[in-house]
């Protein structure tokens, strides 16, 4: 696929995950499937295609939800993802749902030595800074920072540190929705993808540069 064959998402999509919170069932999704299958994931390879030369290949999620071990038996995800990763649990995330579309970058959940290895870098008084900035740059400019934080300093680190905000970070990410106006579901949406996640590009760049792991 290239980019001229993404075409936008039809509304469709939208309607298809509105129904699916309402009831999320085998049998509703038996009746939908060809629903979902053109007018979600069909427009959603066709925009991971269109992005691939630029970014690499992305995953696109599964739509059944891990019920093993969820108290939540509901069996379908109520959105629609997909991630490209530049190291594990690392990259940029694109998702469809009810409420439209949005985008990010950053690391999702990191192992134990990586999340070490993370805050040593966002602790470091060059890194540190540097990220701080980044991040404060991303605000500005209307992202949202995001991600799982400790209440508490995690361990090694005092509750005094100037950065103690940022090592709280157990995940670390920015993003921002774009909803479901035209250019959030059309076929310019291609390029507004492209360039927000290039925008992101430096975030990444850091997360997978800065931290040393042992």
């Amino acid at each position: 696929m290239t980019a001229v064959d993404f075409n936008g998402f039809p509304t469709a999509a939208l309607d298809f995950y509105d129904d699916l919170e309402m009831d999320n069932s085998k049998a509703f999704w038996e009746e939908h499937k060809g629903v979902y299958r053109d007018a979600v994931r069909r427009p959603f390879e066709a925009l991971m295609a269109a992005l691939e030369p630029q970014f690499g290949t992305a995953k696109i999620f599964r739509p059944y939800r891990d019920v093993r071990f969820a108290k939540d038996k509901t069996p379908y995800k109520t959105h629609q993802g997909a991630f490209v990763a530049v190291a594990p649990a690392t990259g940029w995330y694109f998702e469809l749902s009810p409420r439209g579309t949005r985008v990010g970058a950053g690391f999702y959940e990191a192992s134990g030595p990586r999340l070490a290895a993370v805050r040593e870098a966002m602790a470091d008084d060059k890194d540190g800074p540097a990220l701080a900035r980044l991040l404060k740059k991303y605000e500005k400019d209307g992202w949202e920072v995001g991600g799982d934080r400790l209440k508490t300093a995690p361990r090694g680190f005092t509750a005094d540190h100037p950065r103690i905000e940022l090592l709280r970070h157990k995940q670390l990410f920015v993003g921002r929705p774009y909803g479901f106006e035209a250019d959030a579901i059309g076929a310019d949406l291609v390029e507004r993808v492209r360039s927000d996640w290039e925008s992101l590009r430096p975030l990444l760049t850091w997360l997978t540069t800065r931290p040393k792991a042992d």
